[in-house]
């Protein structure tokens, strides 16, 4: 009886623990409509970045993973580069993030970061954001590389999801494609409304 009653207290234990740290391992979401989840990183030349930052601005977030075939899709083809320079350059932040755990495909020490924004022309905000924990990215839910976030200056998320309509790695469909961030973007500063605010992300899943 008595060590049945010892097995008992350890299974109530085991449970109470699992509760506890359940939460902690359901990933949240950004959701169109609601506040973005807050978040605070350190990108490759060490500067800190947090939303409180942006209060007032709009901010692009975009999840990057380098060795996936998708994301060097938009990069490979320019695409992607593009649109931070063409919204960058109409006073909008846009923060790519990487979220790839160390050791997992896509982690970037610091120094090998910058030389990745480098090659890859990167026309953001900042340097990458590196998530090496993975809070951000859970945070919001990120679950693909890319994984597209628009925040609006007033602090709430207004598109979540894909780039654009077209899940094919190939590049060659870039001209063709519905681009939902653009489309977003330009609904928004223009006062509209924007007519798909979430999407399925596709790419390759983020490497917490």
């Amino acid at each position: 009886m008595k060590m049945q009653k010892v097995r008992v207290k350890r299974l109530l234990n085991t449970l109470g623990a699992l509760l506890i740290t359940a939460p902690a391992l359901v990933m949240a979401a950004a959701t169109p409509g609601e506040k973005a989840p807050a978040f605070s990183e350190i990108d490759a030349v060490g500067k800190t970045h947090s939303l409180e930052d942006y209060k007032g601005q709009w901010l692009v977030l975009e999840w990057f993973n380098k060795d996936c075939p998708y994301v060097k899709k938009h990069y490979g083809s320019g695409n992607m580069q593009a649109l931070q320079e063409k919204y960058t350059g109409q006073d909008i932040n846009w923060l790519t993030v990487i979220s790839s755990a160390k050791g997992k495909q896509g982690y970037l020490e610091p120094a090998q970061a910058v030389a990745v924004a480098e090659s890859h022309k990167l026309k953001a905000s900042a340097p990458f954001l590196l998530d090496v924990d993975g809070s951000m990215g859970r945070a919001y839910g990120a679950k693909t590389t890319p994984h597209m976030f628009i925040i609006n200056p007033e602090g709430q998320v207004v598109y979540a999801g894909a780039i654009d309509d077209n899940d094919s790695a190939n590049p060659a469909v870039i001209p063709n494609s519905a681009n939902y961030v653009a489309a977003a973007l330009d609904a928004s500063l223009t006062g509209g409304a924007v007519e798909v605010a979430s999407s399925r992300a596709y790419g390759c899943s983020v490497k917490y």
